[in-house]
């Protein structure tokens, strides 16, 4: 009964927390553009591969297909990229997070209703271009499955979900530590590595196979896969059931970690 009270008091303030959430986007509009700018890596990475493949076949992937691979990547990073880690961590510095604390909402609910909220906003900057070039350059290279298409929506979903609860727990080390900026980098260096956002992991051989097995996949690769790839079913399936389990394992972890450090907090008066 007590948990169905709390679903039920979270749906009832969404609309309040999206709203919300618009506003700090709005407010401040100026970090926000600088974040964006900050994602556009596969841009470059785009420019220099297109001419190392510019005269043939490179890893498997011609100039049109590496164009369609980083603008692919862009769009994905801009739909599932969140910042919550540094939020977090600055709520724990400046005091902000034991009024959190006492709110009748999970703060959970209430950072990722923030970050869904700004989603419109990065979209609106930043996918015009990408989809403007994906279907002038990339095209060829881009699937027009149905049912692969439509499998792309849960795919970014749960993406965009794995990402911010890794972000999230990655936070949380902020009740412990005074400064979690190096774990938020060094994840952020083995993310770009590991997911397929500087490099697809089919260039990286057998070690692209073996990280594959890794969640840092499914936060990047795996939508990028569905878009660029065909795919059948059991593959869809596979790619999809993967992004699932990670998800489950990932939220578990998390939770885990904030109750401890929530006690943690509490014990010594924060």
């Amino acid at each position: 009964m007590k948990m169905r009270s709390k679903v039920t008091r979270t749906l009832h303030a969404l609309p309040t927390l999206l709203r919300v959430g618009v506003a700090e986007t709005v407010a401040y509009r100026a970090e926000f553009l600088v974040w964006i700018l900050t994602t556009t890596q596969p841009l470059i990475m785009m420019g220099l591969w297109t001419r190392v493949a510019a005269d043939g076949e490179f890893n498997g992937f011609t100039s049109d297909r590496v164009v369609a691979y980083y603008l692919a990547d862009l769009i994905v990073r801009q739909l599932t990229g969140n910042w919550v880690a540094w939020q977090m961590m600055e709520d724990v510095r400046m005091g902000v997070m034991s009024a959190r604390l006492l709110r009748p909402i999970h703060p959970f609910f209430a950072y990722a209703a923030n970050h869904v909220a700004a989603i419109p906003f990065r979209s609106a900057i930043a996918l015009p271009i990408a989809f403007v070039l994906l279907l002038s350059s990339g095209r060829s290279a881009i699937v027009d499955d149905p049912v692969q298409l439509a499998a792309l929506v849960p795919s970014l979903a749960l993406a965009w979900l794995m990402t911010f609860v890794v972000l999230f727990t990655i936070g949380a080390l902020a009740f412990w530590f005074t400064q979690t900026f190096a774990i938020a980098n060094l994840w952020f260096g083995l993310y770009s590595i590991l997911s397929g956002y500087l490099l697809p992991l089919a260039w990286l051989g057998t070690f692209g196979r073996v990280v594959s097995y890794l969640p840092f996949r499914y936060m990047l690769s795996a939508p990028i896969e569905i878009m660029t790839e065909p795919q059948s079913g059991e593959q869809l399936a596979r790619l999809l059931g993967g992004q699932f389990a990670w998800s489950a394992i990932l939220l578990a972890i998390a939770f885990a970690t904030w109750r401890a450090g929530v006690k943690h907090f509490e014990a010594v008066g924060g």
